[in-house]
């Protein structure tokens, strides 16, 4: 048994074009107990087999008996335990699946419950004659990695997919094997003799080749399958034709054995549905279309539109009846895949749904239907229509699903109908017929049922208009209706005629001798004549459809055939044919000499054309000379066109040199004047040899040559070492992909969805632990360490150019394109489009100077945009005012959550000012002792309330650069301006600890107050520290005075931040004034607070690193 459907649209309607012939099980309301019915003892699928959304409560036992499938098999989102198809031996592959896959097996289990496959159950499979396997993502399928699917693929080409499937298999087989069922193998094993399989391993254990998927021995009958068709058991190329040659005649005779192709199946009569034209089984057209073509084919009547299939209604449909919202669906429909239902919701219209009422005039669509493949079932129906004639040209219904109680043709109560009207309805394939409850329904009793039913048919008609009834009425056959009954009155309603038919009306006679047209009849058909039959009066016109069959010619007689006119200059064998007609009116050859046709025979034939004459030597001469002159011409126009072009060539090139005459050098502090550049195209540069080669780039000599010219303009190309972005790869820089020219330059980047790290801490400010914070601070030091060791300079370091490829990785972004300034803009005009002024250096700022060490101290900045949380620097200060508030000594504040040690670092980030040194001859300035002051006593910067000025001790002048040495490690060093001394606030208090600045900033007029812990007064004695208001406020540095240079060399390298920012890192404390909120609680910092805290100079840094314990140098982060 041999199944044959189509494959739906899948989940929601599929693309255009015709569908591929195959079925598809998924649950629907009857669709299981419909697939057991097709599929019952069914050995060859003929199309696709798809298996899509089955539970595990299905028995799918019905599939066992398939041994074949000659599309491909969709295995897809069922949770069943098995595949019961272990008796599938060959998947042909003719439709493939993706385009590609002939094996589809794709997620089947259910991720909240245990219900899933597990076992494939393709015991049996041998070979896949096309396409590829793809099983991936069944999380219990096992055994599927152990097959070896390139024994079971034909196709050496394709790779199987199979992965992301059970790996928790505890009885997983650990060695490879054919199949799951433990079969051989088939193909890989074969010696190389064998053309395709074998079943040994010798080199006369090989299949014949027309076997498919293995044998059981060498002869075509061994076969498990066969490659193309299948005769009775025995695997041939070809089914047997239907005529054969006899070598002693030397004629072709019909063959006594012929068979009809049939799938892949040789037959010896083609199944009831289906036509035999020539030498195959093809799907019928209609009952009264046409089969042509004869070479195995069959053509399609013109009457009929190109073969269509739609989808139905009812069970396994999105529609469960014909409405108003479908019925455009089944326009041009020949075949209905399904069934169809007509109910009272459908034609009246359903307000639940928000259906309005079906127009009676659109039933006209199903006219071109002629094939449905389940059942009809009409329950309602139009008041004014008496019949069911939209359907005259349905030829079978399939009964492949019934009905309720088994029904594939149900009509009740239609108590407007008379007639059915089903005038081409030939064969009810499966089902019982139901007609009943429709009052004035006639005719239906004269339809012999059984002649439609493949078995006995199953009937139940009853409660329509009595049959004597309708005898009274008149409402009988026509009389040239056979006895096999009618759908209606009138002679086109006959199931059959008693005599002839002509396009399905039946009539008494056909017009041999009489009328307009003459026809002659084949099968009790008929047909018309050729139209170049001549009529005979009384006699036969023809006896066949052919100009060849004519009993008289209406024109002319060419051979056999009737023609309209001799033949005159068509195209023969030797040459042009010409004909003329003789008395008689046949068409008769012509002279060979006669080149435009003739009027009498040959040979004395009288030529319809004059003759040509000969030519004479003077017209031979005056061709001979104009040739030679047409010659010459040619000649000299070429040269004058070659030399008009080599002209012209040369003015081009003059043109083009002499645009950049005017060019001078430029000044350094001048800017490029870009209306000179020109933008080449890689098409208009050819380099030719090598010049010489450099650091930065090689020199070609080579050609210019100008879009849509064609001169070639010698010159020099460089070809530059491509030292940009796009060859940057680091884990904390943004990778450049590449750049795009046009009326912007665009650059193109790597999409980082988590955006800046300034948006990102502003927006998740309480959910940032003091770890993330530290962790970016690494990041971007490193990445800007591997900017430095690349030699790129970034000059537009900020927050807001720092992005997040995660929550826990930052990458440095736009590094290397920021404009800078010219010299000849104005020193003041300032815009934060422009140019960042609150983030450069101030080298940059006066001297347009951007080294590495410039981009520390955007670093600087950068941090302390990190530690406040996104706010802005220098807030509330115009940005022409930021280079003076700069050289004055002010810096950023202290963050709030930021401990001493970090905010070090920034502050050492922003040095720079020093002078040029002493002058020539002086040696080293002396240094002064310092002043002792009582330990933890600081005297006031401003007088108390209704007292005098505070004493405050002499400052000692320190020279530039110069830190006496401190004797203690707690020592305290106090910074003051002179320009700021008087008001509260401006002292820094700098830590000694490790990790803490070395260099000091001090304004060069400054004074250094060096406080002892050795000098501290015994306890009650003094009064109690002065607080200093604000003294975590700002930091007082340098200004820039006549005499002095900035000299950013004594900031650190990103290289050293990197490695500090690190070792902080490894043990993050909790920052002051911060709890993320996923932190867990952080011990205190050891050691000192950070206002107790000083800094010693270089050389006591050092030392107070080596002798310090472990625990203090990680005290502070």
């Amino acid at each position: 048994m041999a199944i044959e459907g189509r494959t739906w649209p899948a989940w929601g309607g599929g693309g255009g074009g015709e569908t591929p012939w195959g079925t598809r099980l998924w649950p629907s309301r009857g669709g299981h107990g419909h697939c057991r019915g097709m599929y019952n003892n069914c050995e060859i699928v003929m199309g696709n087999l798809e298996i899509v959304l089955i539970d595990h409560m299905q028995d799918l036992s019905f599939l066992q008996t398939i041994r074949e499938v000659t599309g491909y098999i969709l295995i897809a989102m069922n949770v069943f335990a098995s595949l019961p198809l272990q008796n599938l031996r060959v998947i042909r592959g003719t439709q493939f699946y993706e385009e590609k896959y002939a094996l589809f097996v794709l997620l089947n289990y259910n991720p909240n419950t245990t219900h899933a496959l597990r076992q494939l159950g393709l015991n049996q499979l041998t070979e896949i004659l096309a396409g590829g396997v793809y099983i991936e993502k069944n999380a219990q399928l096992c055994h599927v990695e152990t097959v070896e699917w390139r024994d079971i693929m034909r196709d050496p080409r394709l790779e199987p997919v199979v992965g992301d499937n059970g790996k928790a298999c505890a009885w997983q087989s650990g060695g490879r094997h054919r199949g799951l069922g433990g079969g051989g193998l088939t193909k890989t094993i074969c010696a190389p003799q064998c053309n395709g399989r074998c079943f040994g391993r010798a080199p006369n254990e090989c299949c014949h080749e027309e076997c498919a998927g293995g044998c059981t021995g060498p002869l075509q009958t061994h076969c498990f399958a066969c490659r193309h068709f299948n005769d009775s058991g025995a695997c041939v190329p070809l089914c047997p034709q239907p005529l054969i040659y006899n070598k002693l005649t030397f004629q072709l005779e019909p063959n006594p054995d012929t068979k009809y192709q049939y799938g892949g199946i040789c037959v010896r009569s083609c199944p009831r549905e289906c036509a035999s034209p020539a030498r195959g089984c093809v799907p019928r057209v209609g009952d009264w279309g046409s089969w042509g073509g004869g070479g195995g084919g069959c053509g399609t009547n013109p009457h009929y539109p190109r073969p269509t299939a739609c989808e139905g209604t009812g069970a396994g449909s999105k529609y469960q009846t014909v409405d108003s919202s479908n019925i455009d669906t089944f326009v041009n429909c020949t075949k209905i895949l399904g069934n169809l239902d007509f109910l009272i919701t459908g034609l009246e219209g359903d307000p639940w749904r928000n259906i309005s009422a079906l127009d009676p005039e659109k039933l006209n669509v199903f006219r071109t239907v002629r094939e449905i493949t389940g059942y009809l079932n009409i329950q309602s129906w139009p008041k004014h229509m008496h019949n069911f004639s939209v359907f005259s040209n349905l030829v079978t219904i399939g009964g492949r699903s019934l009905y309720n109680r088994g029904f594939s043709l149900l009509i009740m109560k239609n108590e407007n109908v008379t007639s059915l009207g089903l005038r081409s309805l030939r064969e009810v394939s499966a089902g019982r017929v139901y007609i009943t409850e429709n009052r004035r329904l006639c005719y239906l009793h004269t339809v012999q049922w059984t002649a439609l039913s493949r078995r006995r048919a199953d009937l139940d008609i009853r409660n329509n208009k009595p049959r004597s009834k309708c005898q009274q009425e008149g409402k009988v056959c026509d009389p040239l209706c056979s006895a096999e009954g009618c759908w209606g009155p009138g002679p086109a309603q006959c199931l059959s005629c008693r005599h002839y038919s002509r396009r399905g009306v039946c009539v008494p006679t056909c017009r041999f001798a009489q009328g307009e047209t003459r026809e002659f009849a084949q099968g009790g058909e008929c047909f018309e004549c050729h139209p170049e039959c001549e009529r005979i009066e009384g006699n036969v016109t023809c006896n066949g459809s052919g100009a060849d069959t004519c009993t008289r010619c209406a024109h002319y007689r060419d051979g056999p055939h009737c023609v309209e006119s001799c033949p005159e200059g068509i195209l023969g064998e030797r040459g042009p044919i010409y004909k003329y007609p003789d008395s008689g009116r046949e068409c008769r050859p012509c002279h060979e000499n006669c080149t435009r046709g003739c009027d009498l025979p040959a040979p004395g034939a009288q030529p319809r054309s004059p003759p040509v004459p000969r030519k004479t030597p003077t017209v031979i001469a005056v061709m001979v000379v104009g040739g030679l002159f047409l010659s010459c011409s040619c000649v000299l126009l070429a040269l004058l066109y070659w030399r008009g072009k080599k002209i012209q060539k040369k003015r081009a090139m003059r043109r083009y040199l002499e645009r950049g005459e005017s060019l001078e050098p430029l000044d350094p502090s001048e800017k490029a004047n870009k209306v000179l550049a020109r933008i080449f195209k890689e098409t208009e540069l050819k380099r030719l040899k090598v010049l010489g080669s450099g650091v930065f780039g090689t020199v070609h000599k080579g050609i210019w040559i100008p879009d849509g010219d064609s001169i070639k303009i010698p010159v020099s190309i460089k070809v530059i070492q491509d030292w940009s972005g796009q060859h940057l790869d680091h884990a904390y820089i943004v990778r450049l992909l590449g750049i795009c020219p046009g009326a912007q330059l665009q650059l193109v980047t790597q999409l980082l969805p988590l955006g800046s790290l300034l948006d990102y801490v502003r927006k998740n400010r309480d959910s940032i632990s003091p770890q993330l914070l530290l962790n970016w601070c690494v990041q971007v030091a490193k990445g800007m360490y591997y900017l430095e060791e690349h030699r790129m300079v970034h000059r537009n370091l900020a927050a807001r150019n720092v992005l997040l490829k995660s929550p826990s990785q930052a990458q440095v972004a736009d590094f290397g394109i920021a404009d800078l300034l010219y010299p000849d803009d104005k020193k003041y005009f300032y815009n934060e489009v422009k140019t960042p002024i609150k983030w450069m250096a101030l080298e940059s700022i006066h001297f347009g100077k951007y080294t590495h060490q410039s981009d520390v101290w955007s670093y600087g900045v950068t941090l302390w945009e990190m530690m406040t949380f996104g706010a802005e620097p220098y807030a509330g200060i115009r940005l022409a005012e930021v280079p003076d508030l700069l050289e004055k000594g002010e810096r950023l504040s202290q963050p709030q959550i930021c401990t001493i040690d970090v905010y070090m670092v920034m502050v050492k980030c922003e040095c720079g000012a020093t002078a040029h040194g002493p002058d020539p001859g002086e040696g080293p300035a002396p240094v002064p002792s310092p002043v002792p002051i009582p330990w933890g006593k600081i005297p006031a910067l401003s007088p108390s309330p209704g007292q005098g000025p505070a004493p405050v001790p002499s400052p000692v002048p320190i020279p530039w650069g110069r830190i006496p040495a401190m004797s203690h490690p707690q020592d305290k060093v106090l910074l003051l301006s002179p320009s700021l001394s008087p008001s509260p606030g401006r002292v820094l208090v700098l830590s000694p600890s490790p990790g803490a600045g070395s260099q000091l900033c001090p304004h060069p007029q400054g004074r250094v107050l060096l406080l002892s812990p050795s000098l501290s007064p015994s306890p009650g004695q003094g009064s109690g520290p002065v607080p200093i208001p604000g003294a975590r406020s700002r930091l007082s540095a340098p200004a820039i005075p006549p005499g002095w240079m900035i000299d950013e060399n004594i900031r650190p390298t990103f290289k050293e931040l990197a490695n500090e920012f690190t070792r902080m890192a490894r043990d993050p404390p909790a920052l002051p004034g911060h709890q993320g909120k996923h932190d867990p609680p952080r011990r205190p910092l050891s050691g000192p607070t950070a206002p107790d805290m000083a800094i010693p100079t270089a050389g006591e840094r050092g030392r107070a690193t080596r002798r310090a314990p472990h625990s203090q140098r990680q005290g502070a982060g």
